[in-house]
């Protein structure tokens, strides 16, 4: 019977292997106070910078929200862990590691939108210029255009008033374009900058044909980044999906051998073992697949 419990529990460990390759109120207040003030003290910078932003959007949870989230992280981890191991402690500490796992999904998701805000953003950048472009025939007539015309927000609306007054404190686009290059690494960002500094050089007589040309391969790559944005939230919806259907396969191996002799089996340490490194194997990927949803969404 052991053999038996042995050989299911690996057989879930190389499917979950393989497959991952392949594919009170008050009280809350008080605890949420902590918190916030924990993560004023010892959060990056950037990752404040973030945050606002994405409350600004109006994209930040709600304490309601948050308060659901921690109570379905709880309550799952509790539930799933005691299938396993039979033991309200174990489930107290699953319960304890799961709800302690929530800031690191804010923060995977607050970068997620700040990510596809920038490239929104970009986007208007680069469109508006050369559309501004085609009228005053002048890269910083154009970004003034743009700057006054309030489609932008910070970040990129300070950093191209940044590049206005480059260009005119040097006489010359060249710092100001470096300066842009640096703070926002897109190819459309890029090729669009060196095209304004071939016109700018050069004074190239098919500027009209060139800069409509680089409009179009900016629509096909926003049209593009918008299509993986659709690949990725279906494939997360599967994705989680299969990974709570992973957790409960021990209701398979009791099935199997019947809850009796499982209980009996969990008095076995190398029997507990096994089954915590199944239960962190799983989170191990389903941890990896969020960073992976939430990571380069907008970039090139």
């Amino acid at each position: 019977m052991t053999q038996l419990v042995f050989i299911v529990c690996a057989i879930i460990i190389i499917f979950i292997v393989v497959y991952r390759m392949d594919t009170g109120e008050n009280a809350y207040k008080y605890v949420s106070q902590q918190i916030s003030y924990a993560y004023e003290q010892y959060a990056p910078y950037s990752f404040k910078v973030v945050r606002e932003k994405v409350k600004e959007l109006g994209q930040e949870y709600t304490s309601r929200q948050y308060t659901i989230q921690i109570a379905v992280f709880a309550i799952s981890a509790a539930v799933i862990s005691y299938l396993y191991f039979y033991s309200l402690l174990i489930s107290l500490l699953y319960s304890i590691a799961a709800v302690s796992v929530i800031p690191y999904l804010t923060y995977l998701r607050c970068k997620r939108l700040y990510s596809e805000f920038l490239f929104e953003q970009v986007q208007v950048y680069t469109t508006n210029t050369i559309m501004e472009f085609a009228t005053t025939q002048s890269f910083v007539k154009s970004l003034e255009g743009v700057y006054d015309s309030g489609v932008l927000e910070d970040p990129i609306k300070s950093d191209v008033k940044m590049m206005i007054d480059l260009a005119y404190t040097n006489g010359t686009i060249e710092q100001s374009l470096e300066y842009m290059n640096d703070r926002y690494n897109y190819y459309i960002v890029r090729n669009m900058h060196q095209l304004f500094l071939q016109i700018n050089n050069e004074g190239s007589k098919d500027a009209g044909e060139s800069l409509e040309n680089m409009s179009q391969d900016i629509d096909m790559l926003v049209e593009n980044v918008y299509r993986d944005r659709m690949d990725r939230q279906a494939f997360h919806k599967k994705f989680l999906q299969f990974g709570i259907v992973l957790y409960l396969m021990v209701m398979l191996v009791q099935f199997l051998l019947g809850v009796e002799n499982y209980i009996n089996m969990l008095n076995t340490w190398w029997v507990q073992v096994l089954l915590h490194g199944i239960v962190w194997l799983n989170t191990w990927f389903l941890l990896n697949g969020e960073k992976y949803y939430n990571e380069d969404v907008g970039a090139e």
